[in-house]
């Protein structure tokens, strides 16, 4: 298990920057010295009451907003490469979002694994859950994309080993050369122009997804986070009756 560290720096160095701070002083700062302590179960079993005390306020208030029930989950679903039930789901909701805030179809839909920091438990799905899975502030982004570009981009995906696609079925060799790529059951047609709906944050080419920064357009939405359409769709599948589920379809395949 990864082990997580907290800087503890001592009262000194804070007095020193308090005395720093005065325009009139004529002290220097000297040194800086510092230790780290290990952040382990052992201050589960010796909590500090006083900080107890102090955060209990906070912690019912956030109590209060993550524990409230939206939806319920059909089956355990986790992230994971080349394809998984989580990232399966994330990104059909994703593409199914260009029509509910942009009022258009999306040929496609990717979202990064990276993004996905939780996995979604079967049975009852709260406002934590969604917001452990969804921690981030990405939003929705359309763009418009040659098909030699989707491409280039299924390229890029295939070179990550995988990540959350929809409507799409990518067959590849290890060494990233495609096999197959199919559309919306048809091939990818290298003139064609393809809506691709993806977050803010990938459509920059960031987590090695280059091909998104030479898309012909991009079209923006701020107020749709990733987050915001989950929890919308949660919500959506409760009001008509039904549980959150998921398949794996043979979306990407590296031989």
């Amino acid at each position: 298990m990864n082990k997580r560290y907290l800087r503890v720096v001592r009262g000194a160095f804070v007095i020193a920057l308090m005395t720093l701070s005065s325009c009139n002083s004529s002290n220097k700062l000297t040194s800086i010295t510092g230790s780290k302590t290990e952040i382990n179960s052992f201050w589960d079993s010796k909590p500090n009451k006083k900080a107890i005390t102090v955060l209990a306020p906070y912690k019912a208030k956030i109590d209060s907003i993550m524990t409230p029930v939206v939806g319920k989950s059909a089956m355990d679903m986790d992230s994971h490469r080349p394809e998984s039930l989580l990232s399966n789901l994330i990104a059909d909701v994703l593409r199914e979002s260009a029509n509910i805030y942009l009022n258009e179809t999306a040929d496609i839909a990717v979202i990064n694994v990276g993004g996905l920091r939780n996995n979604l438990n079967k049975g009852d799905i709260t406002y934590g859950d969604i917001y452990e899975i969804l921690p981030f502030e990405n939003a929705l982004c359309l763009l418009e994309m040659k098909g030699d570009l989707v491409e280039e981009l299924m390229k890029n995906i295939i070179s990550v080993k995988g990540e959350g696609i929809s409507n799409v079925k990518l067959t590849a060799k290890k060494d990233g050369t495609i096999i197959s790529c199919t559309i919306g059951g048809e091939p990818l047609d290298p003139n064609r122009i393809y809506k691709v709906a993806t977050v803010d944050f990938l459509a920059e080419g960031n987590d090695r997804l280059f091909a998104f920064k030479d898309a012909q357009s991009k079209r923006f939405m701020p107020e749709a986070t990733i987050r915001t359409i989950f929890l919308n769709y949660v919500q959506q599948q409760t009001k008509i009756g039904k549980e959150v589920t998921s398949q794996i379809e043979g979306r990407i395949v590296i031989n």
